[in-house]
């Protein structure tokens, strides 16, 4: 589900830069920005990146869901769904003499997320059926760890914004525990 919620994004970041410069290539690809074997990777080169830079649980609490339909005969237990954010970070690969061309894109790209910071099938309908929605804020950095991050990343800085991506929620829907509805008759003994 990751990797449906990142596409999506990457899609319709894609589709309002092609719209707004009139293009016809895509210019936001989904790549690490290195190989595994430390060299850059090609398909990156004058484009937008879009890449996974952390994954945590989201803090609410959790806690079992308990549910029954009307007229049921069975009360169901399940466990609460994982919540989970991503830190998406979308960087300009652009240099030299497009280096500004560069900046133009991750304007865009700010411009769009700023105009629908939440996706969902409503706003987006290709939106995957699993995932309700996804909400997306700008995450600040201090400039020391921006430059950890980064020199973790490549070595080198690339004009970049990174996105805290709200509630990509994994739910197996496993029953944990069932129990019937229906009450023992209560006899009652006459004097």
């Amino acid at each position: 589900m990751i990797d449906a919620a990142i596409g999506h994004i990457a899609t319709e970041l894609n589709q309002y830069i092609r719209r707004s410069f009139s293009l016809n290539e895509d210019m936001v690809v989904v790549s690490n920005l290195l190989e595994q074997d430390g060299t850059v990777s090609v398909h990156v080169n004058n484009k937008l990146a879009l890449f996974l830079v952390n994954i945590e649980k989201d803090t609410t609490p959790q806690q079992q869901t308990q549910f029954s339909r009307p007229g049921a005969e069975r009360h169901v237990e399940s466990v609460q769904p994982l919540h989970l954010n991503l830190y998406l970070m979308i960087a300009g690969n652009f240099s030299g003499s497009n280096y500004s061309e560069g900046l133009k894109f991750v304007s865009a790209a700010v411009s769009f997320f700023q105009r629908q910071p939440v996706m969902d099938r409503s706003s987006t309908p290709a939106l995957d059926s699993r995932i309700e929605r996804l909400a997306l804020d700008v995450e600040n950095m201090s400039m020391q760890d921006l430059s950890s991050m980064w020199g973790m990343l490549s070595g080198k800085y690339l004009p970049s914004v990174l996105y805290k991506v709200r509630m990509v929620t994994f739910d197996a829907g496993d029953i944990e525990r069932q129990s019937s509805l229906l009450k023992q008759p209560v006899f009652v003994v006459g004097n």
